[in-house]
């Protein structure tokens, strides 16, 4: 039988938390329990209650929680005291993933990278890859786009457009021009000839770029999603000016979009690609920054970090490349139950005269403001459903369902939004009509 969510009515004690955690943390303020096991797509607190998992830890968890089969190559990696801290030394099981990625994910791509394994986070490997585009053509700017998200480290941060993620940052973050994304000014407007004659234009103001930074897919930024003709015109720009296209992947990537990259069929090639997020597979910390040979101009330890070697996540994610990645039959899942997804959005979306947004596994509904949105997710969770938003003012309801997830509980899990949706609509015009 089909497990059904059943949330905890009581709210744990959490005075701990406020005595001694910082008032920076946001998920558990909307998100009020405290959850002691995941498997699956499903969370449970430690009141006895569950939840559907439609948030994947930002799709991080694109496989679901604790996959049985990775979470058996963990425990015995470690069964067998395996290393687990390695710094960037050659191990048993760094070897097995670069050969199983070169071999599961490179070759059949035709694609031809070097891999740099640095920080554990996204942020590092997009500060990796701006740092590295900066060194190989000598020059200081980086071209990112309207609502891009890219990081919280500085470098990263300057490449965000969300002006409170950047308001943290306490000195200026320069050297970036924000450009207008793929529909940012409408349909009418093509911002790819509006970027190429700023380019083109010596007084433009725009500096000749090291790099330009794009998001097939705009995951924080309101899943605002650029089409492949645009892209292709970007990555034509970059090449053109000198300038490194940069592909962040790092949310969109590893299955979210319906392949592993998000960008694969669209005609182009990016210089380089950050990863991290669901890229080991487990939850474990784990980025990545690849790049054309050619660019490998590092000297040795010119970039590095302390946990860029994280031996266990090189073994989940090698687990994660096995299993769902040897053939296309992930891949024909994904779509079909993208497919799926769609429909039954679009006719939310219908019923209330709003939009869709997103690709894949990656979409999401903009109801038009971030409290009708609040409302709506806040009603989710009571309900037993986790989901966020996204967008410049948090308008856009966001589903990141474990890619694992069947058709019946993906239906269940959207048969919550669509009472809550519906309910909030209601509310919202009881009170406009009083």
């Amino acid at each position: 039988m089909t497990m059904t969510p059943q949330p905890s009515g009581a709210i744990p004690d959490r005075s701990i938390y406020e005595r001694r955690e910082s008032g920076v943390r946001s998920y558990a303020r909307s998100m009020p329990r405290q959850f002691g096991k995941a498997a699956g797509v499903w969370m449970h607190d430690n009141r006895g209650g569950h939840y559907l998992d439609f948030l994947s830890g930002c799709s991080t968890l694109n496989y679901g929680h604790n996959h049985p089969i990775l979470k058996q190559a963990l425990l015995d990696y470690i069964g067998g005291d395996g290393i687990a801290h390695g710094l960037d030394l050659h191990t048993d099981a760094k070897a097995a993933f670069l050969e199983t990625y070169e071999t599961l994910i490179l070759k059949p791509r035709g694609l031809d990278y070097r891999a740099m394994f640095t920080g554990p986070t996204g942020t590092n490997a997009v500060e990796a890859a701006i740092k590295l585009a900066r060194k190989v053509t000598g020059r200081e700017m980086v071209v990112a786009f309207t609502n891009g998200f890219h990081g919280m480290t500085l470098g990263a941060l300057a490449c965000t457009g969300n002006a409170a993620k950047r308001g943290g940052a306490g000195v200026p973050l320069s050297h970036v021009s924000h450009e207008p994304y793929d529909g940012y000014h409408g349909p009418e407007v093509d911002t790819a000839d509006l970027l190429a004659q700023r380019l083109a234009d010596p007084s433009s103001g725009l500096d000749a770029p090291a790099a330009i930074l794009v998001e097939t897919v705009q995951g924080e930024g309101g899943l605002n999603t650029a089409s492949p003709e645009w892209l292709r015109r970007i990555a034509a720009l970059a090449k053109a000016h000198g300038a490194l296209l940069i592909v962040d992947d790092i949310q969109a990537g590893c299955g979210r979009t319906g392949s592993f990259f998000s960008f694969e069929g669209m005609g182009f090639t990016p210089d380089i690609i950050t990863q991290a997020k669901s890229l080991s597979g487990m939850g474990l910390p784990f980025a990545l920054t690849l790049f054309r040979p050619e660019l490998d101009q590092w000297s040795p330890g010119e970039h590095n970090g302390t946990f860029r070697g994280n031996n266990h996540a090189f073994v989940t994610a090698t687990a994660a490349l096995r299993h769902f990645w040897s053939d296309g039959a992930f891949t024909a899942d994904i779509a079909r139950r993208g497919d799926l997804l769609a429909a039954r959005l679009d006719a939310m979306a219908a019923e209330h005269s709003f939009e869709t947004r997103g690709r894949g596994m990656m979409r999401g509904i903009n109801v038009g403001s971030g409290e009708l949105a609040d409302a709506v997710t806040a009603a989710c969770f009571d309900a037993g459903l986790i989901i966020e938003t996204s967008g410049a003012h948090g308008e856009v309801i966001k589903i990141l369902a474990p890619l694992i997830i069947d058709d019946a509980l993906l239906a269940g899990g959207l048969d919550i939004l669509e009472t809550s949706l519906r309910e909030a609509m209601a509310d919202d015009f009881a009170v406009a009509a009083e």
